[in-house]
């Protein structure tokens, strides 16, 4: 696999936002998002095989991995490095886009799915496979990251529509700007979660790694 870096943090957002997490930050992606804050990963990285990969999240002792990218599903041993992590008793947390398929992955307690359904100001929603949302369940998450109104009425009306399974999160461009987003769904009254990107609360552009 073509891997950009490995690194310790905490975790920015979601479900287990705050917790220590190995991230493995994959190369490569499909899309070309107007806000990418990971341009570097689009093209830069080293193959490293399974095992290295594993070895060098193990150096860490955290129990906690996020493969995320770029687009780690793009990878052809991305479900094998999936399955390798859960057998060495991680829990697991995937981050893909809503444009490559879902049904694929393994079905464990210990693995969770981020999706991110990217909305107009990224210039890629019309990449979006919709029927991935049906498959996501309880332990996983959905994200929608809002820059402007039209994101905003896009996401309200993808949630209301496709009633998904599991948590929803809505959080602004650049992760840290909430008030207005905030504001939005309590005026609107809709059942999801408004949250920051952490790390960028904390430590600004110096976590892009």
């Amino acid at each position: 696999m073509k891997i950009y870096s490995i690194f310790r943090s905490l975790q920015g957002e979601g479900l287990t936002i705050g917790q220590p997490t190995v991230f493995i930050r994959t190369s490569g992606c499909p899309l070309r998002c107007t806000y990418c804050d990971t341009a570097k990963a689009l093209e830069e990285g080293k193959e490293m095989s399974l095992e290295d990969i594993v070895e060098a999240v193990e150096v860490y002792g955290t129990r906690h991995v996020c493969l995320t990218g770029g687009e780690p599903l793009a990878q052809d041993d991305a479900y094998r490095l999936i399955q390798r992590l859960l057998d060495s008793r991680h829990v697991v947390i995937v981050e893909t886009s809503g444009a490559i398929p879902i049904d694929e992955m393994p079905c464990d307690e210990r693995l969770s799915i981020s999706m991110d359904i990217k909305c107009p100001s990224s210039g890629e929603s019309d990449k979006m496979i919709w029927e991935n949302i049906e498959l996501l369940g309880p332990t996983d998450q959905l994200k929608f990251v809002i820059g402007d109104v039209e994101d905003y009425e896009f996401a309200k009306d993808t949630v209301r529509k496709h009633t998904p399974m599991c948590e929803v999160i809505f959080t602004p461009v650049g992760g840290t700007e909430l008030r207005g987003l905030a504001e939005d769904v309590l005026r609107d009254e809709i059942d999801v979660r408004v949250l920051p990107q952490l790390h960028k609360l904390i430590w600004g552009d110096e976590d892009d790694r």
